[in-house]
């Protein structure tokens, strides 16, 4: 399908975006060779959410071998590989599935590049060991002519006017005009560009971008990948593409996208996603918005009167912490 109108002048009208429906190994298999130069994605994480079915992590990886392997095949010589993923718990005990995933990546020959940690200051609680704040993103390239575009993403340097302090360039600016690497940190403080992080939070309630999708993937993390690993009018692919976040990061940037997804409803929501984005009408979050950090005076940054009336109880308040001993 073409994109009707662009919405910005840097957004092509020529773009192509397509929502599949179906099972993405059955799709991938007809898909020819080298299209892609870009996949990202966040794959089911086996954990029982309403789209997957809760397998053993031997028959899960099974399943997700066999999907790489036509993913691989699909991937241009000088295309890169993005695969987002958390934790798979069971019973307790903590699987960190990139761990597992970069076996499989390695068997087909892919190349790691960055383990990216992408820390989030919102997530679900945990009473028996240490809230998760944090996933992986494993970015491989398929050769070692592979496409990277540092100058897209670079971020403000911190000490920009920093001189050589030796040498023959003694005297002058050490750093780059456009700004330095950003870190393998995407970590989630309220001035992450202007330090050299890169602020993306994940989607949540009152995130401008939630659809009824429990497990989200933000535009803004699309994006620098998007950037820093493609050139214009490349072919990008999410092979679990859920609400269509990944396709949007695309054409937003003017890069084809395609997305494969087996949920209708999910499928549904993605097109009207992408019209909503032709007509101005979707709202997201933009690239390198700082995070709103509460002030003393916002009421979600007071303690509550339970607490203190507990406080009071209890003494002097130490034993709760809430006068910060």
């Amino acid at each position: 399908m073409k994109v009707k109108e662009a919405l910005f002048d840097y957004i092509s009208p020529d773009i192509d975006y397509q929502i599949k429906k179906g099972d993405s190994l059955t799709i991938l298999q007809k898909i020819e060779d080298g299209k892609f130069d870009l996949i990202l994605t966040s794959p089911p994480y086996n954990v029982g959410k309403s789209y997957e079915t809760k397998t053993s992590i031997e028959k899960y990886l099974e399943t997700q071998e066999e999907i790489i392997g036509e993913l691989v095949r699909t991937l241009s010589d000088k295309g890169n590989l993005c695969w987002q993923v958390g934790n798979y718990v069971d019973k307790g005990e903590i699987f960190p599935l990139d761990i597992y995933y970069y076996q499989i990546f390695k068997k087909y020959g892919l190349k790691l590049r960055n383990r990216i940690i992408w820390h989030f200051g919102h997530g679900l609680h945990a009473s028996k060991r240490f809230s998760g704040r944090y996933e992986t993103l494993l970015w491989f390239s398929k050769t070692d002519d592979y496409i990277f575009n540092l100058d897209s993403v670079r971020v403000p340097s911190k000490y920009p006017g920093k001189l050589h302090f030796k040498g023959p360039k003694k005297g002058l600016p050490s750093g780059n005009p456009l700004g330095k690497n950003p870190s393998d940190i995407w970590e989630i403080i309220q001035q992450d560009w202007e330090n050299g992080m890169w602020d993306i939070p994940n989607v949540k309630s009152n995130h401008p971008e939630k659809t009824n999708h429990p497990c989200q993937f933000p535009i803004e993390l699309v994006e620098r990948c998007v950037l820093a690993l493609t050139d214009e009018n490349a072919w990008v692919l999410d092979p679990f593409s859920g609400v269509g976040s990944t396709v949007l990061g695309a054409i937003k940037n003017n890069r084809n996208g395609m997305g494969i997804e087996k949920e209708e409803e999910y499928c549904k929501i993605a097109r009207q996603r992408i019209k909503d984005y032709n007509e101005g009408k979707l709202k997201f979050r933009p690239i390198n918005k700082p995070i709103h950090k509460p002030t003393a005076n916002d009421k979600v940054a007071k303690i509550p009167k339970e607490w203190l009336e507990l406080e009071h109880s209890n003494g002097n308040g130490k034993s709760n912490g809430l006068n910060g001993h």
